[in-house]
């Protein structure tokens, strides 16, 4: 069963997400937030494995919730829910360790796909928005220097970082590098644990602060 927290400043948007999550037989909504702080609260309280995110809340908003609810491994995940496929608040959400976002105007399948992704421990984007996201944070980011860490990783698991930068799954990468999907997958499980990151969402962010990758590139 996976453990929704709703935090939404609108009752009848958390009424919506909990109508739908409802008739799911392997979802269940342990709780709702009416701002960040309650979210934040609330996740401390009852440990749920996927926070719906609302960015725009009163008081705490939903970039500061995603930082304090977001601290380690072990911690819920949290997917961030935007009326606007450009909301740059999604950028400061990202930083912040959410593992994804989704428009709310999303189809309904979409929603509740998103939320056993990203429960799963996967990462997912509103596919309308995915490159024009990473390519303006990247921009929003440029002539940072490269993180010393970076320096841990073999030249093969730098390859791989790239084409997950690129927004390859594990498939293409093995058929892009000639690699086993299985040596694909303990590449990428060595990258997350060198540079210290939770997904592959960190990882695409990591590779462009990095300069691994450029946007447009």
């Amino acid at each position: 069963m996976i453990r929704v927290l709703i935090a939404d400043d609108q009752a009848l948007v958390r009424a919506g997400f909990r109508m739908i999550l409802r008739a799911e037989r392997d979802v269940e909504v342990v709780a709702e937030a009416g701002d960040g702080a309650e979210a934040v609260a609330a996740a401390r309280e009852l440990g749920p494995d996927v926070v719906l995110m609302d960015i725009r809340m009163p008081e705490v908003d939903g970039i500061e919730a995603t930082r304090a609810i977001v601290r380690d491994m072990t911690s819920p995940r949290v997917l961030v829910l935007t009326t606007f496929d450009l909301d740059e608040y999604v950028f400061g959400a990202l930083r912040a360790g959410a593992s994804g976002f989704l428009l709310k105007d999303a189809p309904e399948d979409q929603l509740t796909s998103a939320i056993r992704v990203v429960a799963a421990g996967g990462s997912l984007f509103a596919p309308s928005v995915t490159r024009r996201l990473i390519e303006d944070f990247a921009r929003r980011d440029a002539g940072r220097p490269a993180p010393p860490a970076l320096d841990a990783l073999t030249a093969r698991e730098a390859d791989v970082l790239r084409l997950i930068a690129r927004g390859r799954s594990n498939q293409e990468i093995a058929g892009e590098l000639v690699l086993s999907e299985h040596t694909v997958k303990t590449h990428v499980a060595s990258i997350l644990r060198k540079l210290g990151l939770r997904d592959r969402t960190q990882a695409v962010i990591a590779a462009y602060e990095a300069g691994l990758v450029r946007p447009g590139g």
